[in-house]
């Protein structure tokens, strides 16, 4: 099996999908809720499970039921939590998620125990990182322990990933820990200073960033497909059509799927396809984990698109 180790965040999710997204202080009625495990790091560890990988994660969670239930939840999807640390002066990380009529959303974040998460927590569990074939990490925990790991990694000789997300200034000693990394295009224009509103413009965003010192940079642009650049090259793979219900998690689909790919040997051109098809699954369907597809589900996909 793949092995992928996930260094990262974890949240309970409330999602209440509405007929339209509000307005700077208007409140929209007539929404329904939804309440389930999220958070970048765990979702991208759940999605790596469901398609296959063994995966273990190093993160933090507060003391308190929420913290319970996701340590729980990861558990029962079959992901080593022995990294998941407790602590009793934060609580567990929470998102508000507001979801429109076509999947579009509007994202509120709590962090509180992933920004607990510390160098020497991480450390503590540095084994895993050796153990590991990618080690993938994002921003919703302090950025000295991505560094840390990432740093730890390329020691091992370990491929590392990065999804720069949500949107932090990152400076190129950082980008260049990464093999591979990840921004979405508001994401990439951050980064880069560069407005990305189509596959050209994404183009010049991945230069800019592979000319800090960032390897490989892939944009991923919703309905436009993905963007792979680096100093030799850029490769363009469409988007696989489906009618998105929620886009919540759908990058952390893409994010799981992409570290499952590498880790079990394969090539950008091999693993960004099944990447791509799991984001476009968990497009339909609401919720972050409970949108997330197993690996019947991406294959059989794949190939009714083959037989189409």
């Amino acid at each position: 099996m793949p092995r992928v180790a996930i260094v990262g965040s974890a949240n309970l999710d409330f999602t209440v999908a509405l007929p339209r997204l509000p307005r700077p202080g208007e409140t929209v009625s007539g929404g329904t809720l939804l309440v389930n495990h999220g958070g970048k790091g765990a979702n991208q560890a759940v999605a790596a499970r469901r398609l296959g990988a063994e995966v273990r994660m190093i993160g933090c969670v507060g003391d308190d039921d929420s913290g319970a239930r996701i340590r729980d939840g990861l558990a029962r999807e079959g992901i080593g939590v022995e990294g998941v640390s407790t602590v009793s002066d934060a609580h567990t990380g929470t998102a508000l998620i507001a979801v429109d009529a076509e999947g579009r959303n509007q994202i509120g974040v709590a962090p509180g125990a992933n920004h607990r998460l510390t160098v020497d927590m991480v450390r503590a569990h540095e084994d895993v990182i050796a153990w590991a074939e990618v080690v993938l990490c994002q921003i919703e925990i302090p950025l000295p322990t991505v560094r840390w790991a990432l740093e730890a990694a390329r020691r091992r000789g370990v491929r590392t990933m990065l999804n720069p997300a949500p949107m932090r200034p990152l400076g190129g000693d950082l980008l260049a820990l990464a093999d591979h990394l990840t921004p979405n295009e508001g994401e990439a224009a951050g980064l880069s200073g560069a407005e990305v509103s189509d596959v050209e413009s994404a183009r010049t965003a991945a230069q800019i960033l592979v000319a800090r010192g960032a390897p490989s940079v892939l944009v991923t642009l919703g309905a436009e497909g993905v963007l792979a650049v680096d100093r030799e090259r850029a490769l363009h793979f469409p988007a696989f059509p489906v009618s998105a219900v929620d886009t919540t998690a759908a990058g952390d689909a893409f994010n799981g799927a992409l570290a499952v790919g590498l880790a079990a040997g394969g090539s950008l051109e091999q693993a960004i396809p099944l990447a791509s098809a799991a984001a476009a699954l968990a497009c339909t369907k609401r919720g972050a984990q409970d949108s997330l597809p197993n690996r019947h589900d991406v294959e059989r996909f794949l190939q009714s698109l083959r037989s189409a």
